[in-house]
């Protein structure tokens, strides 16, 4: 290789100031082959050593981030304005959620193993098992550097199914992407883990390059719609696609029944919780509640602009995150949207300020930016005059990754049927409260139907997580010698089985 392969950099931003600072080269196209030929060869301990001592792996990475906090936590404050407290807070739960990966895998209920004995004659052993399916790809995300980015969920998930993982650096946050992989490499390298269970690579172009690399078995995405579905059709293209698991988002609604607002001073609460879930974060949640459909006369929307007037903003994250949420702003507005109120804001960098516009309910409908994500501190409220309307305007919008409904209780007429109609556009439901938070327990599902994710089936958190990393073998009339542990007669690994002989 040659030394101008190494010219290109991402450079590092203070999102408070704009300031620039050096950041780490671009990988070059050797070594990036180089990472994937490592994480091949890495692949058939990495597959098929016990789940516990992937677990042991798993869980030294999350010492090693709770060891190096402090270096971390302030390094991710210089690249990305998100405040000490949420990123060591965000800090602390990724280094959770890699311990939760970790006992998942081991519990093994991710691999569904089943053995079946068909009657004859002849009498058929039939047994099956998800296998991991080999090297991942992670293209992490912007906003959330610790559970969502170089170790985040996709890269817990894919590490404890077994597969070896490349990340590719976010230029949001390349010095915190680099030394986050450092730590990593080390802790698993002390552990035992294989040379090449985990590596890092920098740049657009070794990104591309490791969407094509043949031995790459599969991508998972967090980001923008535009760059998701980009790396899905290269997937597509190569001589053998491969799936990509994109999570995108889209424009989260949050719906009010008629009695709603019924008992007293429940519009002022519903519009507090409503501006502090799409202020949360500068609006950089991609399940910020977008759009929220009122009854008309309820005084929800005038609660909501009146708290939305004395919200404070912050600074997004890049300069083109800053760029786009403008020009996001002007387009709603063009498009007929009335500002209802603006907030607070900061001083220099990439600040923004949080916006809350009202539009007319039939104006809700695809080709508008009213059904697109302004990814920043903006939402939209619209009133409705029946059920019925709203309804209508819900079937418009995109399918999203999760919603909300607020009702009267249980005894609310409407509640069930609101709840089905939001259910049948997004992921996940919450009733009475925010849809922001995602908990990394086992019955979550973080995803949605297109265009919020590229396959609406899969998730990016919960154990369920691990199922997009692996795919399904059977196996006929295989000696136990031949079968892999999970299928053995002995079950070496203690995993729970289906067993059904008949």
């Amino acid at each position: 290789m040659t030394t101008t392969e190494f010219t290109a950099t991402d450079p590092s931003h203070s999102p408070r100031t704009g300031q620039a600072t050096a950041g780490p080269a671009h990988t070059p196209a050797a070594a990036v082959a180089a990472a994937v030929a490592s994480a091949a060869g890495a692949f058939p301990v990495v597959s098929t050593v016990t789940p516990a001592e992937r677990r042991r792996w798993m869980e030294a990475v999350a010492g090693a981030l709770e060891a190096h906090a402090d270096g971390l936590v302030a390094l991710a404050e210089e690249e990305t304005a998100l405040g000490e407290e949420r990123l060591r807070g965000e800090l602390l739960r990724g280094a959770r959620n890699m311990r939760y990966y970790a006992a998942a895998g081991e519990g093994g209920a991710w691999l569904r193993a089943r053995v079946q004995t068909v009657p004859g004659p002849p009498p058929v052993d039939l047994r099956r098992a998800d296998l991991p399916i080999g090297p991942v790809a992670v293209f992490g995300a912007s906003n959330f550097p610790f559970q969502f980015g170089v170790l985040g969920h996709d890269t817990c998930s894919a590490l404890a199914a077994g597969c070896p993982v490349v990340v590719k650096a976010h230029p949001a946050h390349p010095r915190l992407s680099v030394r986050l992989a450092e730590i990593a490499r080390a802790a698993l390298a002390e552990a035992g883990a294989p040379s090449g269970t985990f590596s890092l690579v920098v740049g657009f172009e070794a990104g591309l390059a490791l969407v094509d690399a043949p031995e790459i078995a599969a991508v998972a995405f967090t980001g923008s719609q535009a760059g998701g579905m980009a790396l899905v059709e290269r997937a597509r293209r190569r001589p053998a696609p491969i799936p990509v698991y994109a999570e995108m988002g889209t424009v989260n609604p949050v719906l009010l029944t008629p009695a709603a607002t019924a008992a007293p001073g429940r519009a002022g609460e519903i519009a507090a919780a409503f501006v502090e879930s799409f202020t949360l974060g500068v609006g950089q949640y991609c399940t910020k509640p977008g759009l929220l459909l009122a009854p008309r006369g309820s005084g929800v929307v005038e609660a909501v602009a009146g708290r939305a007037a004395g919200a404070r903003g912050g600074w997004l994250l890049t300069r083109g995150i800053a760029a786009a949420y403008a020009d996001g702003l002007r387009a709603l507005e063009a498009a007929g949207g009335e500002v209802l109120a603006t907030g607070l804001g900061e001083d220099g960098g990439y600040s923004a300020r949080p916006a809350v516009l009202r539009v007319a309910i039939g104006d809700l409908r695809e080709g508008t930016p009213f059904t697109e994500e302004c990814f920043g501190p903006v939402a939209l409220v619209a009133e409705y005059d029946t059920l019925q309307e709203a309804y209508a305007a819900l079937a418009r919008l995109r399918p999203s990754l999760a919603g909300s409904v607020y009702g009267g209780g249980a005894a609310d007429p409407d509640l069930a049927e609101a709840v089905a109609r939001v259910a049948a556009q997004v992921g996940r439901v919450v009733v009475d409260g925010p849809c922001n938070g995602v908990v990394t327990e086992d019955a979550m599902h973080h995803g949605g139907p297109w265009p919020s994710t590229s396959d609406p089936r899969a998730t990016s958190v919960g154990a369920e997580a691990l199922a997009r990393f692996t795919r399904p073998v059977a196996y006929q009339n295989v000696p136990d010698a031949a079968l892999p542990p999970a299928l053995r007669d002995s079950n070496p690994w203690r995993i729970p089985r289906c067993a059904d002989s008949h």
